[in-house]
């Protein structure tokens, strides 16, 4: 076999000479083109915006200024996300729907303010079946609960954050979650890899 169609061929398979491929006469005669510009370097850490945010924002969005807590919740959403195997897009409707339902803030029984029972990071309802107010209030266990759910819906992937937040939410206004999505993003973006 010759060289050039060996090398076709291995290109085609998605096998690359660099890196020891080849050892030998091969790999001692490969030289940098006479031309040879820089080429951007591509960060790889940082997640794809297309696939954080597939369909664009909808309507108006918001923002808020994170303080500690609420940056930690941000992690420990995104760490529940990785353990359950699932993509950042899943982080994203996971953080935007708790910036819509509690800003990141892990709420406990908030007394005559309270809506219902709802609690923690996500307003999760003890008497719905999301469990007890200590595993509601715990980011891991919410967050995997939520995720739980929202695996459970199908095409969640294709769907806005509004449509698949609101699935598995239940929401008395569904569409207020939309306007979480760019910051939701952004979060994903800035701590997925952190």
């Amino acid at each position: 076999m010759n060289t050039i169609f060996r090398k076709s061929m291995l290109s085609v398979a998605g096998l690359a000479f660099a890196g020891g491929v080849f050892a030998g006469p091969i790999a001692g005669h490969a030289a940098a083109p006479v031309d040879a510009k820089p080429v951007g370097v591509v960060q790889a850490d940082k997640p794809d915006t297309a696939k954080l945010i597939p369909h664009g924002t909808q309507g108006k969005q918001s923002h808020i200024t994170l303080n500690d807590e609420q940056t930690a919740n941000v992690k420990a959403i995104i760490a529940a996300t990785k353990k359950a195997g699932m993509p950042e897009r899943a982080a994203v409707i996971s953080i935007g729907t708790s910036l819509q339902e509690s800003k990141l803030e892990n709420l406990g029984h908030l007394g005559d303010r309270n809506d219902h029972d709802s609690q923690g990071l996500f307003q999760q309802r003890p008497s719905s079946g999301w469990g007890t107010p200590e595993q509601i209030t715990d980011p891991d266990y919410s967050t995997t609960a939520f995720l739980k759910g929202l695996k459970q819906v199908d095409g969640w992937q294709d769907m806005p954050l509004t449509v698949a937040a609101q699935t598995v939410q239940v929401s008395a206004y569904p569409d207020a979650y939309a306007q979480w999505e760019q910051q939701a993003a952004d979060l994903v973006a800035q701590y997925w890899n952190s």
